[in-house]
């Protein structure tokens, strides 16, 4: 007699498949990434199953950079949780391709925003918009809009809720609408602008003339002055907490060494922001629990003053130092460095500004923009 036929493929089921879908999720949710994606591999009707987000959740809430907050939640909807997973290996093992973006014949200190698929970018006394291609790393030649009003160079910027608020070497305070409906600016300060933020209706800013001052964007008060700051010295960097408290409340840390400037500030939720500075730290306070200590820190390994700093509100940290364009990064449950990158080498240049993305890394030097691209395989 001849070998009995084998069944049809469609009759074949994994005994996998006999157990109800809740079950083979948990049993699935004691995989780790590797074994995950393993599995997948077995039969298209598992790669279709290990796909989906709510297996990748758990794990990408442990990853470095995977777009979730530290309470879980998912702050890059619409792409799927296991690409993120493998991108943010990429981010903690140091794997990416450096490429400059643009450059420019004359040294600035660019400040730079990230908003979606657009850049801005200070240029001088200008602000430039780029178009960011979604699939390429790379932008357009010509900006789409520049953004004019200062008669020196632009010091800091910020972009929020339709409007575009920038500081100038000339005192002036610049306000321009995105759409290009209206613009106007006002001589908020007797010298430099170092640093402005902005929040609903709130524009603060500080200066090299020792005031931080506080500024309606309201209709009908737009660029009046609600409050006015005396400090001891300059103000470097500013930042409104997302409580939008209009008073001050306290002074943060008391061992601070003398002209150990704060470069920069960044809040992650009302309570907890980052800075750093002259000092070489990257600080973390929680204002829940103190003002006079942070709660942790960590310092730069080559003794450079730190002049930016980004968090993606859980567990990654990226910095720019003042030498040879060293970005690193850093997590927050390790003592040291994660990664260095060195973007203007042999020749020196601080990094004067930096933002990133799930898959990208921007960083502005005194004569380039650089990206780092965290998507190669």
């Amino acid at each position: 007699m001849g070998r009995p036929s084998s069944p049809p493929q469609a009759e074949i089921r994994s005994p996998l498949w006999a157990l109800p879908e809740e079950l083979l999720l948990l049993i699935c949710s004691y995989l780790d990434a590797r074994a995950l994606g393993r599995l997948g591999q077995t039969c298209r009707r598992l790669f279709r199953f290990t796909c989906r987000d709510v297996l990748w959740r758990r794990l990408a809430r442990l990853c470095l950079n995977a777009g979730f907050s530290a309470l879980g939640a998912d702050l890059v909807l619409g792409v799927p949780v296991k690409e993120r997973v493998k991108v943010s290996q990429n981010w903690r093992l140091g794997r990416c391709r450096r490429i400059p973006l643009l450059r420019w014949k004359r040294n600035l200190m660019p400040w730079m925003q990230l908003d979606g698929d657009y850049l801005y970018l200070s240029q001088a006394e200008d602000i430039h918009l780029y178009w960011l291609h979604p699939k390429d790393t790379n932008l357009l030649w010509y900006p789409q809009t520049v953004f004019s009003g200062h008669r020196e160079d632009v010091c800091r910027f910020v972009v929020d809720n339709g409007h575009i608020i920038s500081g100038g070497g000339d005192g002036n305070i610049a306000f321009h609408k995105l759409n290009g409906s209206f613009s106007f600016k006002i001589l908020g300060h007797q010298q430099e602008v170092n640093c402005v933020d902005c929040q609903e209706s709130i524009v603060v800013s500080g200066s090299r003339d020792r005031t931080a001052k506080v500024w309606s964007l309201l209709s009908g008060r737009a660029g009046q002055c609600l409050h006015t700051i005396q400090t001891e010295d300059r103000v470097w960097s500013i930042a409104i907490s997302p409580l939008l408290s209009g008073q001050l409340i306290t002074c943060l840390g008391t061992d601070f060494h003398r002209g150990a400037g704060v470069l920069d500030v960044f809040y992650e939720t009302p309570s907890t922001l980052l800075s750093c500075g002259y000092d070489t730290y990257i600080r973390y306070w929680d204002l829940r629990t103190s003002t006079k200590e942070c709660v942790k820190k960590w310092e730069e390994p080559h003794d450079s003053a730190l002049y930016c700093i980004r968090s993606n509100g859980n567990h990654m940290i990226a910095s720019g130092s003042s030498y040879y364009g060293v970005v690193r990064l850093w997590d927050k449950r390790q003592t040291r460095c994660l990664q260095s990158f060195s973007l203007s080498s042999p020749i020196s240049s601080p990094v004067y500004c930096l933002r990133f993305s799930t898959t990208h890394l921007y960083a502005t030097l005194a004569s380039a923009l650089y990206v780092l691209d965290f998507t190669t395989s």
